[in-house]
């Protein structure tokens, strides 16, 4: 039987906000990460995108139980697509991988730039650094479309379910980076 896998490309690579098993580093080719507004969230977040010349560093996971209905429950807003052959593992045996992407029908285009929590942000870096050093985190910011966004900075009461503490080294870095981007920050309501 073939094992069940997804290619977790954001939260999903920060291994404290999941007890998915059999993770490993991974590289999905034919797909960028941006960050997508959708009328389910208050916040935009990430999703992959199909692009023929890009490719995104991530972290395949083996599915619980191969149950993708349970998976699917904490992606709702996504739709799930087959990335078998787009994916790069240190896995030899054969694998069904799975990539989540935010589906047309939940999209909005909104006049004003989409608003992200800088809780998730900082999720998904801490998560980079443990997995592939500063060089990846890096690599985040730069494979990653949508900056032009607001961060609404909610560290001191984060928003975000999902949230972690950072160390000062960590915080610097994220905050180091994203004044490299299109972002502006914004206090949190």
């Amino acid at each position: 039987m073939t094992a069940r896998y997804f290619f977790g490309y954001g939260s999903l690579v920060n291994r404290r906000t999941h007890a998915f098993a059999d993770a490993h580093p991974a590289q999905l080719s034919g797909w960028k990460r941006a960050w997508v507004a959708t009328d389910l969230r208050s916040f935009a977040f990430l999703s992959a995108e199909p692009d023929a010349t890009s490719s995104i560093d991530g972290l395949i996971a083996h599915v619980p139980n191969d149950d993708w209905a349970t998976l699917d429950e904490r992606e709702f807003a996504y739709d799930r697509f087959d990335a078998g052959a787009s994916v790069s593992h240190p896995r030899t045996d054969p694998l069904q991988i799975a990539v989540y992407s935010v589906s047309s029908e939940r999209r909005i285009a909104s006049s004003t730039p989409p608003k992200i929590l800088l809780s998730y942000i900082d999720v998904v870096v801490q998560g980079y650094l443990a997995v592939f050093g500063e060089a990846g985190v890096e690599a985040f910011f730069a494979t990653t479309d949508g900056w032009t966004a607001q961060v609404i900075d909610d560290r001191a009461k984060p928003i975000y379910p999902r949230h972690q503490t950072l160390t000062a080294a960590e915080t610097t870095l994220v905050d180091d980076l994203l004044a490299t981007t299109n972002a502006t920050r914004l206090p949190a309501p």
